[in-house]
């Protein structure tokens, strides 16, 4: 159509016409005069819209998939995340709860022994002495610690301090060659004196050559005069080798430490040593010994008849087991 004033005024026209069923249209409300036209043509278009939106729905739904998946991938991303912090979490729990442990171990070994100790962690291994077995600690002078303290932890004898700083000291672990301490076997109160031997066991000169001893005998600190550098009663070891004595003065043991020096987390510096010798109160008890298994042995005799008899032999057999067995024969 040309743009001409007759299709000008046509266009105002409708224009007009719709503005006025539009109004009609509000005014009628439900009794709208144009109702049952809306009706009809929504009952022609209806299929047709229909159609339309079964063939869109799909561009539609992939455009929300999109848009909800992107929100999906930062709700995934934020769920790893929240993952990986409560791994961390129940992780460091652990370790919290494990040296809650080595700390509770400790605490009972000080109390057995009438130990005052500061408690410490080890911040680094082999201070700078050479190739010593040696750690160090996070406390120092301003702790309290002196050279030529005690050192313990949960399971016994740790080692001795060597040199103070300010905040930190070295502790020469029990383990090393040029360790020395003071022993006595639990019971039989044989003296000794043992050396490191760095990984493998400790050696033990008992001054008795003549000494009784045997695998599983256990050691303490014998002590130092003044308690420095070693207090009475600390558990050192358990024997796990006798070398035959063959007429010496001295006989030689070796000893498998209570302490695993190359695991070592909390100890502590033995600030004030105890009232008296605690002796072998500090060393756990022994654990049961298991009960014997009962043996029966079972033999066969010919009896008069040529038939064989059974007789059961052994310790633990019951008497009413056989009053019951000689009832029955009869």
């Amino acid at each position: 159509m040309r743009d001409t004033r007759e299709s000008r005024l046509l266009l105002v026209l409708l224009i007009a016409i719709a503005f006025a069923l539009i109004t009609v249209d509000i005014r009628g409300g439900e009794e709208s005069p144009v109702d049952g036209a809306r009706q009809a043509a929504a009952t022609v278009f209806g299929p047709v819209e229909n159609g339309v939106a079964a063939a869109v729905d799909p561009i539609g739904n992939a455009i929300g998939a999109v848009r909800d998946s992107g929100r999906r991938h930062d709700r995934i991303g934020e769920l790893e995340r929240e993952n990986a912090l409560l791994k961390a979490k129940l992780g460091s729990n652990d370790r919290n709860r494990s040296r809650v442990r080595e700390l509770d171990n400790m605490l009972k070994k000080a109390g057995a022994g009438q130990y005052g100790i500061k408690g410490a962690e080890v911040i680094a291994i082999g201070a700078a002495q050479g190739f010593s077995w040696t750690v160090t600690i996070d406390v120092g002078s301003n702790d309290g610690i002196e050279r030529d303290m005690t050192v313990l932890n949960g399971d016994g004898l740790v080692g001795r301090i060597t040199t103070v700083g300010p905040n930190t000291a070295t502790v020469l672990l029990a383990s090393d060659p040029d360790f020395t301490v003071g022993t006595r076997m639990e019971k039989t109160d044989e003296l000794g004196f043992a050396t490191g031997q760095g990984d493998r066991p400790l050696s033990v000169q008992l001054l008795n050559g003549k000494a009784k001893v045997k695998k599983g005998d256990r050691l303490v600190t014998f002590g130092s005069q003044a308690d420095k550098p070693f207090v009475p009663g600390v558990p050192v070891g358990e024997v796990i080798r006798v070398d035959p004595s063959g007429g010496d003065l001295t006989r030689t043991i070796y000893v498998r430490p209570f302490v695993g020096f190359t695991k070592l987390d909390i100890v502590g510096v033995v600030v004030v040593a105890p009232r008296s010798d605690p002796r072998d109160t500090v060393l756990p008890p022994k654990p049961a010994a298991p009960k014997p298994t009962p043996t029966v042995t079972v033999t066969v005799t010919p009896s008069a008849d040529g038939e064989g008899g059974e007789q059961v032999q052994g310790d633990d057999l019951d008497p009413a087991d056989a009053n019951a067995d000689d009832q029955n024969d009869e």
